[in-house]
């Protein structure tokens, strides 16, 4: 028993210096991108980090209409959404599920922990929201999301999502391809805004609504993009 604590008090030192270099430095790789390279036998995926200043700020605005509204108001984890989720799902009995995981508990998911549903990672990803909310801050918490989520098969992060779908750098996408990126994060992996389907560009409409209502004070102001005003999503022509 006292050798399982130890094991686990040193665990826990160790994620906790982990995390705290992350608040400085990006990993070049994350667990998401150990996991799928083993599932596939195949080598890591380029990863190109960049700044949340070099991001577009339509971009910030669909992730966080798309993902997690309350983003700037809670403290990692949405308790009320939680609620909401568990008696959805208990309604359902399993038929159907809804999820109620914040950008914080996603991004310590996809940079520390693992996919899949269980109680276990679930009860991990509530224990290390708030420890980012405080190593790292909101800002930092949206930089890692948007530069380590799964844009694809071996596509992570907003740079190389944006040039693999998009042809153009993350911070030249315009809010109808923002909205597209944005729609496709539930699953990834089968959803490609490139080539988006009507459920897809019906989404990505939706989330542009409500992107165009999102402000980012205290996000990218400092650089001169967060304050300004929201610009609605508009369906290009061809795409209609």
């Amino acid at each position: 028993m006292v050798t399982l604590v130890r094991f686990v008090a040193r665990t826990m030192v160790a994620l906790l210096l982990v995390v705290i270099a992350c608040r400085f430095v990006d990993p070049r790789v994350t667990s998401l991108m150990v996991i799928r390279a083993l599932e596939t036998r195949s080598l890591f995926a380029a990863r190109q980090p960049v700044p949340l200043r070099a991001v577009s700020p339509a971009l910030l605005r669909a992730v966080i209409a798309a993902e997690d509204t309350r983003f700037l108001q809670h403290h990692g984890v949405d308790w009320s959404a939680l609620e909401r989720a568990r008696e959805y799902n208990e309604r359902w009995q399993g038929r159907r599920l809804r999820g109620a995981g914040t950008i914080t508990m996603q991004c310590a998911r996809t940079v520390f922990l693992w996919p899949g549903r269980s109680y276990l990672r679930k009860g991990l990803e509530i224990g290390l929201a708030p420890v980012l909310e405080l190593m790292w801050g909101k800002r930092r918490i949206l930089e890692m999301y948007v530069n380590s989520v799964e844009w694809g098969d071996r596509v992570y992060g907003v740079e190389a999502a944006a040039r693999h779908y998009f042809g153009v750098p993350a911070a030249q996408l315009d809010g109808w391809q923002s909205a597209l990126l944005a729609a496709a994060l539930p699953n990834p992996r089968r959803w490609s805004p490139a080539a988006p389907t009507p459920y897809l560009r019906e989404r990505a409409s939706i989330i542009g609504a409500r992107a165009s209502r999102v402000w980012l004070d205290g996000l990218v102001g400092a650089e001169g993009t967060g304050n300004s005003s929201p610009v609605p999503v508009r369906r290009r022509a061809h795409e209609s």
